[in-house]
């Protein structure tokens, strides 16, 4: 864990490289693409074969079989579910007012010209959502929630396939609960055993088994991410995610431990992942590095071993002169996640810009917002937070603009100025345009 003052924090900044930008990556993606688009199915099998656990000779799971899952895990792991649910059920309600604040209107600006918007939920919604060390199945429910609630006709559910040549059970669980809680069956909800790049190519080009999509949210390792950013303009993503994050700003003792505890548990995701806090004094910061290495030797060897190889890598705790110093930097990092544990907490909010999602005081723990609480927890990454904010309903919904004109003063106002624009910019016929609507 590195400790600096704040007046080391630019040069120190500017050298952080960003941990999506590959050449080598992106070559290999590229050719993924290429190839799904050339073969198809043919390609994605390929691909299973070479990078997942199996390579199904179905590519597309069963309504029955995901429904299976559900029950199995219902038998087992009863309190799991019921969790899912009850998280089901925050996410959708957040979801649905977050679609209350997207309306249609019409406004006359002037006389004659009566302007408009509609919003429209794009049709097919894709979803995908990583297999890897640690199954993201509460992604599920964040993804496919937002979409439904948008109103999209249809949500297409990719996952890579485990060694039986379905995607993990408690993501094809969490897919049933978010459909059940939205009122969705299996004429809403279509699933693939597919995953990596080759499952982002199949959704945005389309396949003999896979319908193309309109949208493609969802996390995943840096081949997704170099998939969606190639093909972004032949479908629409949500963003750009790369490694997880998350930044604690603290001028209270009384918080170390929590401000520990959330650390490692970003830590943890992987070796990418990183961890960073801002403090008031030396002291604090010594305090949690201190607690950290307590922490870290409780966890069991794998999560251990995955979160002191984040920490070593990019692990920081930045000692702060005043408040002021606090948001300039917090707004320069921009972070997925942002805690504050401050001891004058609502004199800091307004002046924090860059963030993906802000948990307010030391009851708001991030993985709260992680799994139950009901905002989105895919979140842009590697300051995208600069200019977007997490996954929601907006991203399944086109704002479309209408115009309708009448006779009135408005109109032969416009009519008129549009006329002059476009002889002045040289394009007469679109002057003539206008002036044959003249009365």
């Amino acid at each position: 864990m590195k400790i600096i003052n704040s007046s080391e924090f630019d040069a120190y900044w500017k050298n952080i490289p960003r941990q999506t930008d590959d050449p080598r990556t992106e070559k290999t993606v590229k050719k993924v693409i290429a190839d799904v688009r050339k073969n198809g199915d043919a390609a994605i099998k390929k691909y299973a074969s070479k990078w997942d656990k199996s390579s199904p000779s179905r590519l597309e799971v069963p309504f029955s079989i995901a429904k299976k899952a559900l029950d199995d895990l219902r038998a087992s792991e009863p309190s799991l579910v019921t969790a899912l649910e009850l998280a089901a059920l925050n996410i959708k309600n957040f979801a649905c007012k977050q679609r209350e604040q997207f309306a249609d209107f019409d406004v006359e600006l002037n006389k004659g010209i009566i302007t408009g918007q509609r919003i429209i939920p794009v049709e097919h919604a894709g979803v995908y959502i990583p297999g890897g060390r640690f199954p993201l199945f509460s992604s599920v429910l964040m993804c496919m929630i937002p979409a439904f609630c948008a109103g999209a006709n249809e949500v297409i559910l990719s996952s890579s396939p485990a060694a039986d040549g379905l995607p993990d059970k408690k993501t094809l669980a969490a897919a049933i609960v978010a459909a059940n809680i939205c009122g969705k069956n299996e004429k809403d909800l279509r699933i693939f055993s597919i995953g990596g790049a080759q499952a982002i190519a199949a959704l945005a080009i389309g396949t003999e088994s896979v319908p193309r999509v309109d949208v493609i949210a969802g996390p995943g390792n840096r081949f997704v991410a170099a998939a969606k950013k190639q093909l972004f303009g032949e479908v629409g993503i949500d963003f750009i995610a790369g490694p997880s994050d998350i930044l604690v700003i603290t001028d209270d003792e009384s918080t170390v431990n929590l401000a520990a505890a959330d650390m490692i548990g970003q830590a943890e995701h992987d070796p990418d992942a990183r961890a960073r806090a801002l403090v008031s004094s030396k002291e604090i910061a010594e305090k949690i590095a201190s607690c950290m290495e307590s922490r870290l030797n409780e966890l069991p060897e794998n999560n251990k071993k995955t979160a002191r190889a984040s920490l070593n890598a990019g692990g920081l705790i930045v000692i702060c002169k005043d408040l002021e110093d606090m948001v300039r930097i917090a707004n320069a990092i921009a972070p997925e996640h942002l805690e504050l544990q401050t001891l004058n907490i609502e004199n800091i909010i307004p002046k924090l810009r860059n963030y993906g999602s802000l948990f307010i005081g030391a009851k708001s723990a991030e993985v709260l917002g992680d799994y139950s609480a009901g905002v989105n927890h895919t979140l842009p990454t590697e300051t995208c937070a600069r200019f977007t904010g997490g996954l929601s309903v907006r991203h399944f919904l086109k704002t479309v603009t209408t115009l309708r004109c009448t006779d009135g003063e408005g109109y032969e106002k416009a009519r008129n100025a549009a006329e002059i624009i476009g002889r002045a910019e040289g394009l007469e016929a679109h002057a003539q345009s206008a002036a044959i609507r003249k009365e």
